[in-house]
């Protein structure tokens, strides 16, 4: 899009080949796969797949990088002409190449070739980076950031990707984000997600950076500006090829931090968008085609994603009406069967015959938002028939699930699923959670607790109310924190203090003014 914010990015550019064959037998003279029936694809890599990635986003994007006179700098900037502006450093010998080759998508070994590196900097790039609005520096160790570090040093940048080869961050960076092998080097701290966070809060103060975020891979991100660490988890946990993620995940944060976004949102939508990239095949794949990668929010075009990868999808439904422990324990435990869980749920109209006017409690967009909410659950779907076998017909799912309180009836489903190879299973449900149920329960409550079927003060329809009550003040808020949709208040994360900014009068992290949890 024309309006977002251009990015430049400084670092070590590579070029990537990919030889994909099948492996279908061990070589007679050495116990090693067979490689056979190999195609060859050349991508851009390193920080060159950076600059395409933020560019495929819809940005303007200038690499500053090394590259010379050589076959494989000729072939890397025949891939990024037209995508992304190139000014050169001069380099000391050939462009660094990487081949993987793979057999069934599964790399079996890499062979590197090349050790040219960046010789020194140009009044070219020293000039595109005093004016550039935004910055991100994807350092691979090979002296591109070397050599422009005191232009850096000058004009901070919003990301800096590192590289155990590289040298440190300048001070003043916005948000570095090295992995979580690289950030226990970097701070020398053991495996375990609390080393990781005081490695992370280290990594903070010695780089003097205003937050450093560590990726954990399918696990998501752990985000630290020096003290209590937000944990941000990836909406699903994707076991593809994992190629490219960091830069994935560096082009996004920098572009969301470019166009505005708070440090937390940045880090938040690069999880998201790292996860999908996994998820539809990493480097190799999103090279072969222009359109990025479909959202979860397109349940059938996300399912054909999954299944394209090897994956496994898993279908479950209901209507969710009051979401409650049994509806969580046996979402949570058929995620585990597969890849991905798409929760089929009824629109408002179907629930209501099959409930009754009364029903849903909830409408359909608070359902599907709860829903999606669970880390569990991977994208909903919605149906407005009585059941749900045509959605079924169209998501085509490995494996449908149903609660144990179906057992001894029919599962009308498991025909439907017979055709396209796919199985109707039930799992154990926790006796005696029923949204029904819960519901009879509230209103039992609601008659006995209030005298002649009136409602408390400040309440509607016999339920309290949340926010501002008209007229007065919000029972245990101090005077002066403003209601739902008010403006962002606080320091955001851009100095090293670690003070983190709220947004809409809400604290981050779930805690109290006072440092309670909420």
């Amino acid at each position: 899009m024309a309006d977002r914010t251009p990015l430049v990015v400084v670092g070590d550019a590579l070029l990537d080949h990919d030889l994909t064959g099948t492996a279908e037998r061990l070589a007679p003279d050495a116990p090693v796969p067979v490689v056979a029936d190999c195609a060859e694809r050349l991508r851009p890599g390193g920080a060159a797949l950076t600059a395409w990635l933020a560019a495929r986003d819809g940005r303007p994007v200038t690499l500053i990088t090394g590259v010379g006179d050589d076959g494989a700098s000729r072939a890397l900037r025949e891939l990024l002409r037209g995508r992304v502006e190139l000014i050169a450093l001069p380099l000391t010998g050939p462009l660094p190449e990487k081949t993987r080759v793979l057999a069934q998508d599964r790399p079996v070994v890499r062979v590197d070739r090349g050790d040219g590196r960046t010789r020194e900097a140009t009044d070219a790039a020293r000039a595109a980076l005093r004016n550039a609005p935004a910055v991100l520096v994807s350092d691979y160790g090979r002296g591109a950031a070397d050599a422009l570090r005191d232009t850096l040093a000058a004009h901070p940048p919003l990301v800096w990707d590192p590289h155990p080869r590289g040298g440190p961050p300048v001070p003043g960076t916005r948000l570095v984000t090295p992995a979580e092998k690289e950030a226990r080097a970097f701070a020398g701290v053991g495996e375990g997600l609390r080393a990781t966070a005081h490695g992370a809060a280290e990594l903070v103060r010695r780089w003097r950076a205003a937050a450093v975020t560590v990726t954990l891979g399918a696990r998501g991100a752990l985000l630290s500006y020096g003290e209590h660490p937000l944990l941000v988890p990836a909406p699903a946990a994707h076991h593809g090829d994992a190629c490219g993620a960091g830069d994935r995940f560096a082009a996004t944060a920098a572009g969301l931090l470019a166009d505005g976004a708070l440090v937390e949102e940045a880090v938040a939508g690069a999880v998201t968008a790292a996860s999908e990239f996994v998820g539809a095949g990493g480097a190799g794949a999103a090279l072969r085609g222009e359109r990025p990668p479909l959202p979860a929010t397109d349940p059938r075009a996300f399912a054909e994603r999954v299944r394209a990868t090897g994956g496994t999808v898993v279908a479950a439904g209901g209507c969710f009406d009051l979401l409650h422990a049994g509806h969580v324990g046996l979402l949570q435990a058929a995620r585990r069967i597969g890849d991905c869980l798409v929760v089929c749920v009824n629109s408002d109209a179907s629930v209501r015959r099959r409930k009754g006017d009364g029903r849903p409690v909830n409408p359909l967009a608070d359902r599907v938002r709860v829903l999606r909410a669970l880390a569990c659950v991977d994208t909903v779907a919605v149906f407005d028939e009585d059941t749900p076998e045509r959605l079924l017909s169209d998501l085509r799912p490995d494996v449908w699930v149903k609660g144990g309180d179906y057992a001894g009836a029919d599962l009308p489903e498991a025909a439907l699923l017979e055709g396209w190879g796919g199985q109707a299973v039930l799992l154990p449900y926790l006796d005696g959670r029923s949204s029904t149920a819960l519901l009879a329960r509230a209103l039992d409550g609601a008659r006995e607790g209030v005298p002649g079927g009136g409602s408390p003060t400040g309440a509607r329809d016999g339920v309290a109310s949340y926010g501002r009550s008209r007229g007065g003040p919000r029972p245990g808020v101090p005077e002066g924190v403003p209601a739902h949709g008010g403006e962002r208040a606080g320091t955001e994360a851009g100095s090293p203090t670690g003070r983190r900014a709220t947004r809409d009068g809400v604290l981050p992290y779930g805690r109290h003014p006072d440092g309670g949890a909420s």
